[in-house]
């Protein structure tokens, strides 16, 4: 796998895990940590992603399902006809013209359009309320059935506290009652009722509800409904979703209507209608917008359903949604306030987020005191300042953020004596500049070319940092320290037992046993073992041993575990393979890194940072020193001469106009680098290149530093010309340019075994079978693998085989 192919499904399986970990925390919990806008920009980040790259698409991913399971405390309701999200569409309402300003709305049109071969199509349009969606089931009139929507396909049977929402009859309203008729809407709390709900949870002392969603989300989901009971809920339809008995109508707006007569509430007050093509729906959805403050309910954007139920059967559905309708979200809420400072969050990775400190401001229903800025690149370009009047939204109704600056009223200067406030030509604050050090732990801060984000260089020893440095350490293809989770990772920094990873290999069985005590402690929780007074060590005596058992590792898993930017299994394996000596690794700089295979620029200068920043170095000597040693280092690779040829490491010194042609040039004349760092200008101008290629030289080194670091690269050099074999093993590299693909199940080795010794002999393991298959290795149950290499004629291999093979190498 290349690279760029590495980093793609890298950033899927986290946009995956990031999207189930949303779903979960929405759907399940309740307890949403991210708005709707953020969530809504990973998914189409992702949809984009799986749609350029179709083999990153997993089963499991989130575009492929929607929303989470639900809590096993209400029992579990199978929908007969799945509760489908919406997909979304944004609009521009600041762009110049209508294209610009409804760009994805006119797209939406022009596909359904498209997909019926009709120049115009009815709408039906309706509020897009921030409730919770629900699926009434009535059985000839009466209510038999009330379920949340769940994942989609089985939500959670809330029968008992539907069945206090008033709204919602418990009977039909009609002498001739279809035999069955399941009606989806959504549950929500009215403005009114949200307020006086929070009034009372003040006069109780309690926490009061964040938004009303949440109040409506919680009350719906007690498990005694006497609780539900006394909280004024209330409920819209939005559709049908099976009906038996009855004509179904043949449009969604006389649908809607029906159920009305039904006695079922459905949205009323000009808040429905129906229009035709992309100007009446941007009509309607501005036309609701305009009246968003006053409703007497909370939206979030408004729902287009095409009206016609035969031409939604004729467009049908994608995976996640209809395609016959489409969700059209409202902007946020926005706000005044005053900057008041500006500070910098440092995240688990290591990212530096500025952050507006601000004078508290009520938005979008809660008070707000800090906003993020992004990064770097965005304070700047808003001109974001301390004491700046600022314009403040809550994307997605969550997490605020400053949109811009209210530059006329920036504090300035006094001008003679004057106020703040009198004209002056120069503002009072300076424009911001994110600290060169990370607040928590002091190490430098590092920005990579092309990069937004801003990150701290310290990782393993940043305390913001730590827990998650710990964790990837302790990883199964890093350390392999089984048993080292995140909840114990997380109690061993939050009471100080582990400050670095060093720490891991100091703990004691009673600090250990200490650790869990505390966490019970805070948590209130007490084991059966200690209520029968025992403690049970079997857990802490088994992490104690795989913490033993990883001193000795492989260099290349210990450099993956160290977390270096950029460094994976492939990169740490060619640093090992090629360099053999933790110690030369660390001393060396990155234009010699650059000059290993498929180690590029700025993978080198990472590796480079990451071993000079001061606090990794003392971080990595205190792991060194708690025992921790690679069991496999060995001189460098012979092959290794050919890299250290003066033009290879001229040419990745980043002198500018130095090319991998002027650098063969240059090395033709003076092939010393250590000669070359000590020559004077006027011998550098004089060498037999074009005139801008010796004055870029010269002028590069004429700073010491650049010189001094020439020096360093020589000295290596010599040091490792002196260490390398007098030639390398061809019978070692038995498997050299060799590609093999593992199948099925090996009698006695591992698939990563198998790999690892693959790799020590040359050989290459990919994980599809092409016309460039080598070998393919196959175990029990090997499956299509096999089949296709029988079908390319491409040599198959057991376990046996592929030993006899290996044993050739030695």
């Amino acid at each position: 796998m290349t690279t760029m192919s590495q980093a793609l499904a890298e950033r899927a399986a986290e946009l995956a895990a990031l999207l189930e970990r949303y779903n979960h925390e929405y759907y399940t919990l309740d307890a949403p940590t991210v708005p709707d806008a953020e969530y809504d920009r990973l998914f189409r980040e992702l949809a984009e992603l799986e749609a350029a790259h179709p083999e990153l698409r997993r089963p499991d991913s989130p575009t492929q399902r929607v929303g989470a399971a639900p809590l096993p405390a209400f029992a579990p309701v199978v929908h007969a006809v799945p509760m489908l999200s919406l997909s979304n569409a944004f609009s521009d309402l600041d762009a110049p013209d209508f294209a610009t300003r409804h760009a994805e709305l006119i797209a939406f049109d022009e596909r359904v359009r498209k997909g019926l071969g009709q120049a115009v199509v009815e709408y039906a349009c309706e509020p897009k309320f921030d409730g919770l969606a629900v699926s009434l089931v009535y059985e000839n009139g009466v209510l038999v059935q009330g379920a949340t929507r769940g994942d989609g396909t089985t939500g959670e049977n809330v029968t008992e506290n539907l069945r206090t929402v008033r709204s919602i009859p418990l009977r039909l309203e009609t002498p001739n009652p279809p035999a069955l008729l399941e009606v989806r809407g959504e549950v929500l709390m009215l403005k009114k009722d949200f307020e006086r709900l929070n009034a009372e949870q003040a006069a109780r002392g309690d926490k009061p509800f964040a938004n009303p969603r949440n109040a409506a989300a919680g009350s719906l989901r007690q498990l005694d409904s006497r609780i539900t009971a006394q909280r004024r809920l209330s409920f819209f339809a939005y559709g049908v979703a099976r009906v038996e008995g009855a004509d179904a109508p043949a449009t969604h707006e006389t649908e809607m209507a029906w159920l009305a007569t039904l006695g079922i509430p459905r949205v009323g007050d000009g808040l429905a209608a129906v229009v035709e093509g992309a100007d009446g729906l941007a009509r309607f959805y501005e036309g609701v917008l305009a009246r968003r403050a006053s409703l007497p309910f909370d939206i979030d954007g408004v729902v287009y359903k095409v009206n016609k139920k035969a031409e939604q059967e004729a467009l049908g559905f994608v995976s996640r949604a209809p395609r016959f309708a489409i969700a059209h979200k409202y902007p946020a809420e926005e706000a005044l306030t005053v900057v008041e400072a500006i500070d910098v969050q440092v995240g688990r990775t290591g990212a530096i987020t500025p952050v507006a400190r601000l004078a508290p401001v009520f938005v979008g229903g809660v008070t707000v005191t800090n906003a993020t800025l992004h990064n770097e690149d965005e304070v700047r370009r808003k001109d974001v300042r301390v004491g700046d009047t600022v314009i403040v939204r809550r994307a997605g109704d969550v997490i605020p953020e400053v949109v811009s600056v209210v530059l006329e009223r920036r504090p300035m200067r006094p001008a003679d004596g004057g106020d703040l406030f009198s004209e002056s030509s120069e503002p009072l604050y300076r424009r911001y500049e994110l600290p060169k050090t990370c607040p928590v732990c002091g190490s430098h801060v590092v920005r990579e070319a092309g990069e937004a984000v801003a990150r701290c260089s310290g990782g393993l020893a940043c305390k913001a940092q730590r827990a998650q440095a710990i964790l990837h350490f302790a990883g199964r293809r890093m350390m392999d320290i089984e048993g080292l989770g995140e909840r114990y990772v997380e109690n061993l920094v939050e009471f100080g037992y582990v400050n670095g990873v060093a720490d891991l290999y100091r703990l004691t069985l009673a600090d250990l046993l200490e650790m869990k005590r505390r966490a019970d402690a805070r948590d209130g929780v007490e084991p059966e073992t200690v209520k029968a007074g025992k403690i049970a060590t079997l857990w802490a005596e088994n992490l104690l041993s795989a913490i033993a058992a990883s001193r000795r590792p492989p260099l290349a898993r210990l450099l993956f575990a160290l977390g270096i930017r950029h460094v994976g299994e492939s990169t740490a394996k060619t640093l090992a393979d090629w360099l053999g000596q933790l110690a030369t690794i660390r001393r060396a700089p990155a234009a010699l890194l650059a000059a290993l295979p498929d180690i590029g620029a700025v993978v080198a200068e990472a590796i480079a940072d990451f071993f000079s920043e001061p606090n990794n170095a003392a971080a990595l000597d205190a792991l060194l020193a708690a025992g921790v040693a690679p069991a496999d280092e060995h001189p460098p690779r012979a092959e290794l001469a050919a890299r250290l040829e003066p033009a290879v490491l001229l040419a990745r010194l980043a002198i500018p106009k130095l090319t991998e042609t002027r650098a063969r040039q240059l090395a033709g004349q003076q092939p010393d680098l250590a000669t070359l760092a000590e020559l004077p200008r006027r011998e550098v101008i004089e060498f037999k290149l074009p005139a801008e290629v010796v004055n870029a030289l010269a002028d590069w080194l004429d700073d010491e530093t650049n010189r001094a670091q020439l020096r360093r690269l020589a000295a290596l050099r010599a040091e490792l010309q002196a260490s390398l074999p007098a030639e390398s093993c061809p019978a070692r590299l038995v498997l050299a340019g060799k590609t093999l693909v593992l199948t099925g199940t090996l009698p006695t080795l591992t698939r990563d075994a198998a790999k690892a010794m693959i790799e020590a002999a040359g050989g290459k393991v990919a994980g599809s079978v092409s016309k460039k298959t080598d070998y393919v290795v196959a175990g029990e149950a090997a499956g299509s693998k096999l089949a296709k290499a029988e079908e390319l004629g491409v040599a198959v291999l057991d376990e046996g085989g592929l030993l006899a093979l290996l044993q050739d190498t030695q």
